[in-house]
């Protein structure tokens, strides 16, 4: 029985069509993904089916007594909510049925009706629908949306635009409605409580819409898919996987059928000519025909979408230098806010309290890993990568880079405007090139024809990411660090960036909570949680399966830090297990390196005296942060020297230049003490 069926649905916007000749229904209890590009109109048809927009023609038809309910991209909050008096009362009310009973039942009480058969109907109706239970299941659905237990009594005005969307599912959660839609709902949720979603919607029994660019969502939750193409839908069955295979099934045999169709009609011209020019008139009128209905019957074949093209190469011209084997080394990092960076910080933070955020013990990067950086909303994932970016200082710790590492950062808080007001102002800015290069560097991510003199600030969210994809790629870069890079991404630009991270030999750290991409992408996880920071050796599926299996952030890192003590205590072994990266001991054939591909004579060995643990710890003290030191000095002087201002300037390319040169030489030296320790290590 259908609860929900459109029919001939158009909606137009002036002359603009998004919806033309939409026809669908909607069963009980089924689950149904609409998929499609940003601007296919997945949006406009939710609030049609919602009964928010009226279409221009066609017809909506709802059960009687339907109850539904819709969390759309941004939440808008009515004001009973807002005016809560806290966030556990606010997710209460969506399920006002149940208090209007409890009142109810609290009067009749108070009037000392409880013998009454009408006080028992109401009370069994109650009982069946949940309400004793009701306080229960609020803190279990704000608890599982990723709300910790001292946010319950926060006013909802008081929450962040994300954290009142989660409240708003919650209330839907608890309202349980017949028919739920739901626009973008994973935008705002870490990965525990996309799991738990994903749980409660597979055991709910009502009916569901979702339109979402989330695979692995889309794959946990849906039975059926609704494409969203030029304007017209296309139904398939089975989960997002299965869909994915028959629509490239389907666009794989319309081409075939359109090629032979074009081969037919090509044959017939030539017949026409043929029989033109040996005036055999009654044959060439016979083929005009055949070529007239093959023209007029030539299949409909949906174009194919617009698809984001990475370049291969820097907009600046030239690729990236080669790294050295060990990019990036933290050693004890604290990562946090300053008081003077109180501005950086999510709230504001006293001038003398520095704000801890999560430690990491000791976490490295080798050249062209693809490292994933996960964990729940507010552990400091993005803080580390911030810091690691250079926008934070480290609170304490050592924090160092590799040789020759240049990095592009794309960060995930993009309030600040872009320079420039239209589109192509902001690249012209950035690099100075000409208008017809810049034009055509930014068709690679969609901005083709007029779209390049849109205003910045009216982008949509999905062209405001193409756009710092764009200006990310304008300067060499051989490590990316990308703060949830397939945010407001259609499932097209997603799988685009996945197949260019997968080619480019840059080494990546990713914060990202769409596990598809992460498992395409990362072949080992930094795990963000309860103040620490660990290594996962594996992708995220392995990570889940150990999370079910009892690993936990802290046994991970006390049994890290017993290793670590362990190998201190070699005889020949560097202080830390990675350390042998940064430069490997030559073989005595070969000459030996100093970290940077040039070569020394090689020097006799001798036996060197073991220190003492206190004379170690002092010396390795002083050399890490001299490593600190140069390294970040280096990487400052790097982005630099891809300024424009100073390329442009003689004067001051060549101070940075000579100031490069030398501290590139401190650096081989320094590491070249390093070497020299580790071989005196008690």
């Amino acid at each position: 029985m259908s609860i929900l069926r459109l029919e001939g649905v158009r909606r137009e916007i002036g002359t603009f069509v998004i919806l033309d000749g939409i026809s669908a229904a909607l069963a009980l209890g089924e689950r149904v993904g609409l998929v499609g590009p940003n601007g296919a109109g997945k949006t406009t048809l939710l609030r049609i089916a919602a009964g928010l927009e009226e279409p221009d023609h066609g017809r909506v038809t709802r059960k009687r007594s339907l109850s539904l309910g819709m969390l759309a991209q941004e939440a808008h909050l009515d004001e009973r909510f807002m005016a809560a008096p806290d966030l556990r009362t606010a997710v209460r009310h969506g399920a006002a049925p149940l208090e209007a009973m409890a009142v109810e039942l609290e009067a009749m009480e108070h009037a000392g009706q409880v013998a009454d058969p009408a006080y028992a109907d109401l009370q069994h109706r109650f009982e069946a629908l949940g309400g004793y239970s009701l306080d229960q299941r609020v803190d279990e659905t704000l608890s599982g949306l990723g709300f910790p237990a001292g946010d319950l009594d926060r006013a909802p005005a008081s929450l962040s635009g994300g954290e009142q969307t989660r409240a708003a599912l919650a209330g839907l959660v608890i309202a349980a409605p017949d028919l739920l839609l739901l626009d973008e709902p994973t935008n705002h949720l870490d990965l525990g409580a996309l799991e738990w979603l994903e749980e409660h919607l597979r055991r709910r029994s009502g009916s569901l819409i979702v339109a979402s660019h989330d695979r692995a969502f889309l794959d946990a939750t849906v039975s059926r898919v609704w494409e969203l193409r030029e304007r017209r839908l296309a139904v398939f069955r089975g989960d997002y996987s299965a869909y994915h295979r028959q629509r490239e099934e389907r666009d794989a045999l319309a081409a075939k059928s359109a090629e032979t169709h074009e081969q037919r009609i090509a044959r017939e011209r030539e017949l026409v000519q043929t029989y033109r020019s040996h005036r055999k008139i009654t044959k060439m009128h016979e083929h005009e025909a055949r070529l007239e209905r093959l023209e007029a019957s030539r299949p409909d074949i949906p174009r194919t979408s617009r698809r984001l093209r990475l370049p291969g190469q820097a907009l600046a011209g030239g690729g990236p230098v080669r790294s050295g084997e060990i990019v990036v080394r933290l050693d004890d990092l604290v990562v946090g806010y300053l008081g003077e960076a109180s501005a950086a910080a999510p709230a504001p933070v006293a001038a003398s309290a520095p704000i801890e955020v999560a430690r990491a013990p000791f976490l490295y990067a080798n050249r062209g890993e693809r490292i994933g950086i996960v964990g729940p909303n507010g552990a400091g994932k993005t803080t580390l990568l911030r810091t690691i970016a250079g926008e934070l200082p480290p609170l304490d710790g050592s924090l160092s880079f590799g040789n020759g590492v240049q990095l592009g950062y794309l960060a995930q808080l993009r309030a600040a405007a872009i320079p420039g007001a239209p589109v192509i102002d902001a690249l012209l800015e950035t690099i100075p090139v000409t208008p017809g290069e810049a034009r055509g560097y930014l068709a690679r991510f969609l901005f083709r024809g007029d779209d390049v003199f849109k205003e910045v600030r009216r982008l949509s969210g999905g062209e405001r990411s193409r756009l710092e994809l764009a200006l990310l790629g304008v300067m060499p870069a051989n490590v990316y660090l990308l703060d949830e890079p397939t945010n407001h991404l259609d499932i097209v630009a997603r799988e685009a960036i996945e197949a260019f991270l997968a080619e480019t030999p840059a080494t990546i750290l990713v914060v990202s909570h769409d596990r598809r991409f992460l498992d395409t992408i990362c072949e080992r996880l930094w795990v963000v949680d309860d103040g620490l920071v660990v290594p996962f050796d594996g992708g995220y599926r392995a990570w889940r399966e150990a999370i079910a299996g009892g690993w936990t952030v802290r046994d991970a890192a006390a049994r890290e830090s017993a290793r670590l003590r362990t190998s201190a205590g070699a005889r020949h072994a560097p202080a830390h297990p990675a350390a042998r990266h940064v430069a490997p001991a030559a073989p005595a054939s070969s000459a030996p390196t100093n970290g940077r591909g040039s070569t020394r004579p090689a020097a006799k060995a001798e036996p060197r005296q073991r220190l003492s643990k206190d004379a170690y710890r002092r010396q390795r003290e002083t050399i890490d942060a001299e490593l600190t030191r140069l390294g970040l000095r280096k990487n400052h002087l790097e982005l630099e020297m891809a300024n424009p201002a100073v390329q442009s300037n003689f004067i001051e390319l060549r101070r940075v230049t000579s100031e490069l040169a030398d501290v590139e030489a401190a650096l081989a030296t320094a590491e070249d003490a390093w070497l020299a320790l580790a071989e005196r290590a008690p």
